[in-house]
């Protein structure tokens, strides 16, 4: 049997708004956690095989640890080609979010895949704005 998590009203209705901007499915975890996933679209093999496995296709975002000015733990996660690292970083660094990861987690895979990790003490609204800004040109 699930566990009920307890979390404001607030906090639940921010965490909708934070997957909203975002486009995607949000969940309230045990701290509380706000916690969305959304699947990208990246066509990619492994080993020569196609896959769609949300190990691959899934970005994830989060925020917790809000205080009392509205601002939280802000954390994110994709996987993009190898030649969208830069452009990534870029466009969360001019926006005030640190990049804190970016690597691989596969080999022989086709495109070449990286992911990036990044994160921010903001108000989440603001993050899942800037992210998504930012991550809007990997479609």
């Amino acid at each position: 049997m699930a566990q009920k998590v307890k979390a404001s009203p607030r906090f639940k209705r921010l965490c909708t708004r934070f997957a909203n901007i975002l486009g995607g499915e949000s969940e309230v975890e045990e701290g509380p956690v706000c916690f969305v996933t959304r699947m990208t679209n990246l066509q990619e093999t492994i080993l020569g095989r196609r896959t769609r496995s949300p190990l691959v296709q899934m970005q994830m975002f989060s925020f917790e640890s809000l205080d009392r000015s509205g601002r939280a733990l802000c954390l994110g996660e994709t996987a993009l080609h190898q030649n969208q690292v830069n452009r990534l970083i870029s466009n969360l660094r001019k926006r005030g979010i640190k990049v804190t990861a970016v690597h691989n987690h596969w080999l022989n895979e086709n495109p070449r895949l990286m992911y990036m990790h990044w994160e921010a003490i903001m108000d989440p609204v603001v993050f899942a704005r800037r992210t998504k800004e930012s991550i809007s040109f990997l479609g």
